[in-house]
């Protein structure tokens, strides 16, 4: 329980009730920041004016933590946005090794997705708090209003606004597991094999290679766009790769992902967008300040 145990023995009922909806409160911030670690801040800060409110005015305990969480989540993400602005190379949400119900809650997955949350990433703050509130966690609007400080008037057209703008941009059709694992499979054989036919077959022809180093490791500066030269940017790189790396399958944001390995240390994870049946984006993240979670399972829950 650690900082949020009131005494080694004897929790109290903030800390018990903090405790009971963690988890969702993590998702909640995590899927309006793309960063685990800024999550976990915004997490912290919670609990702190959690354990300051009187609970014996407090109704919903849920509702009203899942408000602080998204208040001090808008604040973080209007900072995060001036971070990006300076960050080196394009900007990955941070991967999260995940457990088999986040797969098998398909609207979870697909709202944690690396796909989804670079969609995401386009939205306005405010805008992006109320999809997740509305269309993730089915918050009503009166809970949303109060959480981003808006009437529930205005934040039904911030809502109607945020899904015309996501409908526009996230994956097209519904893709399968199957799919997911045929992209994954065909990207670990490249590397294992340098056979790299297999995955070109399925990439789009306006596929779009983007890779993470966040200045510290060596990637790829800009965007990589069109079938044509982000195959030669993999056969440029496969056989550096296979030849020192080992590649384990893994679920990543609820869709199968890959983790190479150099010497035992994870190097790089890749997972992939998928739309009607043909990798629209390959996403390589190789920053090392991202790939600190990655090792263990982190639980989301809606």
């Amino acid at each position: 329980m650690g900082v949020y145990a009131t005494s080694p023995s004897t929790p109290g009922p903030a800390t018990e009730a903090f405790v009971a909806h963690r988890n969702l409160l993590f998702t909640v911030a995590y899927e309006m920041l793309g960063s685990a670690a800024d999550a976990e801040d915004v997490l912290q800060e919670t609990w702190l004016r959690w354990v300051g409110v009187d609970l014996g005015v407090v109704l919903d305990h849920r509702a009203y933590l899942v408000r602080i969480t998204t208040r001090e989540a808008l604040m973080r993400l209007r900072t995060l946005g001036r971070r990006k602005e300076s960050y080196v190379g394009p900007w990955l949400p941070e991967p999260l090794l995940t457990t088999p119900d986040v797969a098998a809650d398909v609207e979870l997955a697909e709202s944690v997705s690396m796909a989804m949350l670079l969609v995401l990433e386009t939205l306005a703050p405010t805008e992006r708090a109320v999809f997740v509130l509305r269309e993730v966690f089915d918050l009503p609007y009166d809970e949303i209003a109060e959480a981003v400080d808006k009437t529930p008037a205005a934040v039904r057209q911030i809502a109607h606004r945020a899904r015309a703008h996501v409908a526009a941009r996230r994956p097209r059709g519904i893709v399968t597991p199957a799919q997911s694992r045929a992209a994954i499979d065909a990207f670990q054989r490249a590397v294992e094999t340098g056979d790299l036919q297999s995955l070109l077959d399925i990439l789009a022809p306006d596929v779009v290679f983007l890779g993470d180093g966040g200045g510290v490791v060596q990637a790829a500066l800009a965007p990589v766009v069109g079938a044509d030269r982000v195959a030669a940017l993999l056969a440029g790189s496969m056989p550096r790769i296979g030849a020192t790396m080992t590649v384990t399958p893994v679920p990543v944001n609820g869709h199968p992902a890959l983790i190479l390995r150099l010497d035992g240390t994870i190097d790089t994870v890749i997972a992939v967008r998928v739309d009607d049946g043909l990798v629209t984006g390959l996403y390589a993240m190789r920053n090392p300040d991202k790939l600190a979670r990655i090792g263990q399972p982190t639980a989301l829950r809606r």
